[in-house]
């Protein structure tokens, strides 16, 4: 009876061999592109799983509110905090600080370019990278100790045993000697700490003048909290902790009228799950986590597209096939058997969907791995879990978009099937309901794909206060001191007339090729009335290091006072700031005036005044930025502004200088506005997964809609046969067979506008600089859907128009 079953299943495909073509490619697309974006997801949610007690490792960081009432949250921490944390919460079983440690290691006279971080003791009993050699207890316990990773040990050192062997690392221009006491594994690609090296924290130049400083942050923090206390409570400890080490800075909040955060508290120190890092914007960056939610949305939405399109032809088939099932059942068949039959067919196309859905997904890695910044392979889906997940939504697929049909066909009336009375003229609720809810989703998806693209090109065309064209950025990744650096590119480039200015900074501007960025933020005191000590205005502010030039280099105009200046001596000790910085001033000119930084000694004048701009991502409000000439501070990066002739050209001399200065190391020059861009690679990835998503909806819509109306029409050959004798004319035919289908694509405009604009509100709050949500964004998404159905439609309408009518009058 099953090969009964199968044969009669093989033979109705085959006779429906459209019907069946639409079927299973469209499931086979859904599955393709369910599977990629599933395997995203679950990639990006396993982020630091491997981790053994990843539910007791935290982040902390701090939450506080600006004047103006925007949320001030910042991971940067204080060299004392750790162990003060250490010293009065017994809870706490680790802790570790993690900073950038060094730049580039040196070993028998060859230079490597690594990421050296620095961290504490305990990062080895806190986190699970397993060390290959040495002790995870005593590896860091002296000063000059470094752990590094298997790869480091491989490119440095070849098949040489690497323990107790002595590296050179470059700490802020000195050579430093270290002792390998440890080789642990490498970082694992779902892992959010990378590294390559790591030393002890004590070992960064300015730790011995800033180990007592609470002002001075620089570095994150991780805690490992013991199983019997809970986030929430151990954060409620924290408030009078943070109260009796920042009293001054409670005091200051509230002299100067700055709100309170949501837990009542001028500032809380708080904590981010470990699980969570990878989704935390607290530092600008990160993945969102309503980023992975959304793929999975958009993978379910696209499954449940093609299941509408399965479920309505079945339904609609199963009326062509009403007299077979009449017959089946007077000779004996019972519902059963027959629902049997027909699931039996739905499996089958399901299966051939799923086949051709793994071949289709499978030949489209490589693409989307490269279009999305995937890193999924065939092991990813290998794993049983997602094994497990793709076999059970088959089976949802088959017995949702089967099963019902089949239920439909089994329940037929014999009576009224043998007579022909069983028709479907009138469409039902459940086939309009189904082709609106397509049809929603469908304009959903460009409505939000349009919302985002204008959020996207909003981002890359503000302007950010500096010319972000025709500069180079140079990493200097610890070749030399950054101020050599600097002055032996400025030295060798002079002689080109296309180099506009040469300068450097500590921090890059936009996400360069090396990967790195950091955030130094820093307190100051201002004194209106130098007489009278005690009445400091505080100041909150980035602190950028930069070399002269800068301001030339970026093309930033000065609103008050003078540029650095090699003229002037005293400029070891002159601040340059910005608009905000006056603001909390409080001044309306702020040169000659001096300022008392928290973590230096000695007074800073300002001699000049710049207009804000935009040091990070446009995700976070800009608040004030110091420059400041650097004062032995570790210079990272190299600035070259270029005239707009042959800007190829001039990358190439400017790789070409710095070969001929450094030349062991690699070369990692890029153009400052793609470094911005890159600052936004997560919006533009999602952009791509909208309009990929939304032309699939689109298509698959459509190709449901091209099936329907291809048997309404053959339902109702006769009825319009009649019409043309009695005079209809082509429009009016098309117009009565469109005129339903139509209706439908307007309400499901009209349902998913609302709906749009809530969505894509919310993920806008997400910016500190937005655009605005325009009518004509779903307007023409409306449109857009409209006229494409309308084509669908009137293609298979303008055909059945054009029959003769004799030959539909003579149609069965």
């Amino acid at each position: 009876m099953i090969r009964n079953y199968i044969k009669i299943a093989l033979r109705n495909l085959w006779k429906n061999k459209t019907y069946t073509a639409i079927n299973i490619i469209g499931l086979s697309v859904a599955f393709a592109s369910s599977i990629l974006l599933y395997l995203t997801s679950a990639y990006e949610l396993s982020f630091d799983n491997f981790h053994k007690d990843s539910d007791r490792i935290f982040r902390m960081y701090f939450s506080a509110m600006s004047k103006d009432g925007s949320p001030n949250v910042g991971t940067s921490m204080a060299y004392p905090l750790t162990p003060a944390l250490k010293a009065e919460f017994p809870e706490v079983e680790g802790v570790t600080r993690i900073n950038w440690g060094a730049g580039g290691v040196t070993y028998n006279g060859k230079k490597f370019d690594k990421t050296i971080r620095s961290a504490d003791a305990d990062f080895f009993k806190m986190f699970s990278f397993p060390l290959l050699k040495g002790n995870a207890n005593t590896s860091l316990a002296a000063l000059d100790n470094i752990v590094i990773s298997e790869n480091m040990a491989k490119d440095v050192f070849g098949k040489e045993e690497p323990m107790g062997k002595q590296l050179t690392l470059d700490i802020e221009g000195k050579p430093s000697p270290f002792v390998v006491t440890g080789v642990m594994t490498d970082f694992p690609e779902n892992s959010s700490i990378e590294y390559d090296a790591y030393i002890r924290t004590e070992t960064h130049p300015n730790y011995e003048s800033r180990k007592n400083d609470w002002t001075s942050q620089n570095h994150e923090v991780f805690i490992k909290l013991s199983s019997n206390v809970s986030q929430a409570t151990f954060e409620k400890r924290l408030e009078p902790f943070l109260q009796k080490y920042s009293k001054i800075s409670f005091e200051e909040a509230k002299k100067q009228g700055y709100p309170k955060n949501e837990r009542g508290q001028y500032n809380s120190l708080l904590l981010t799950p470990l699980l969570d890092v990878h989704f935390s914007n607290n530092t600008g960056g990160g993945t969102s986590k309503a980023y992975v939610y959304t793929l999975l949305t958009i993978a379910g939405l696209i499954l449940l597209i093609a299941s509408i399109n399965f479920i309505n032809l079945s339904v609609a088939q199963s009326l062509t096939r009403a007299k077979e099932v009449g017959v089946r059942k007077s000779l004996g068949a019972n519902k059963e058997q027959l629902f049997i039959q027909n699931c039996g067919e739905a499996f089958l196309v399901s299966w051939l969907a799923l086949l051709l859905g793994l071949a289709l997904a499978y030949i489209s890695l490589p693409q989307f791995n490269k279009m999305f910044s995937s890193h999924l392979s065939i092991a990813n889906f290998l794993v049983i879990s997602n094994l497990l997940i793709t076999i059970i939504g088959f089976l949802l697929v088959t017995f949702i978009a089967g099963g019902y049909p089949a239920m439909v066909a089994s329940r037929f009336n014999i009576v009224e099937v043998l007579k022909g009375k069983l028709t479907m003229k009138k469409p039902g609720f459940l086939r309009n309901s189904l082709i609106t809810t397509q049809f929603t989703i469908a304009c959903l998806l460009i409505s939000c794909t349009l919302v985002i693209m204008q959020q996207l090109k909003y981002l890359q065309t503000k302007p950010l206060g500096y010319n972000k064209e025709q500069v180079i950025s140079v990493p200097i990744n610890g070749a030399m001191k950054g101020t050599v650096a600097v002055q032996k590119m400025r030295n060798e480039l002079s002689k080109y007339p296309s180099v506009v200015a040469v300068s450097g900074s500590r921090v890059n501007i936009g996400r360069g090729l090396d990967g790195s960025s950091s955030r130094s933020t820093s307190g100051f005191d201002y004194y209106p009335d130098a007489s009278n000590l005690s009445n400091a205005k505080p100041i909150l502010s980035d602190w950028l290091f930069v070399e002269y030039d800068f301001l030339k280099t970026m093309d930033m105009k000065l609103l008050q006072g003078r540029d650095f200046s090699t003229q002037y001596g005293t400029d070891s000790s002159a601040i340059v700031v910005t608009e905000s910085f006056v603001k909390q001033m409080g001044e309306k000119t702020a040169i000659d005036k001096f300022v008392m930084p928290d973590s230096l000694e000695g007074r800073l004048k300002i001699i000049g005044v710049i207009s804000d701009f935009n040091l990070y991502s446009l995700h976070q409000k800009n608040q004030a930025i110091t420059l400041q000439i650097n004062r032995g501070t570790r210079i990272s990066y190299v600035f070259v502004r270029v005239s707009s002739q042959n800007m190829a050209a001039s990358m190439d001399l400017v790789k070409k200088t710095w070969k001929e200065i450094a030349p062991q190391t690699e070369f990692e020059g890029s153009f400052l506005d793609e470094n911005v861009n890159r600052w936004y690679k997560k919006e533009e990835r999602l952009s791509q997964i909208f309009t990929t998503a939304a032309g699939i909806a689109i298509l698959l819509s459509c190709m449901g809609l091209f099936a329907i109306a291809l048997i309404v029409i053959e339902q109702r050959t006769k009825e319009i046969g009649v019409r043309k004798v009695l005079g209809a004319s082509i429009p009016n035919i098309v117009t009565l067979i469109s005129k339903d289908f139509l209706k439908l694509v307007l309400v499901a405009f009209v349902i998913a506008t609302p709906i749009g604009y809530y969505l894509m509100s919310k993920w806008l709050e997400d910016f500190a600089y937005k655009t605005d949500l325009h009518w004509w964004i779903f307007a023409v998404a409306g449109c857009a859907s409209t006229i494409i159905a309308l084509l669908t439609v009137s293609y298979q309408a303008i055909k059945a128009a054009l029959m003769n009518p004799v030959k539909s009058l003579k149609t069965e």
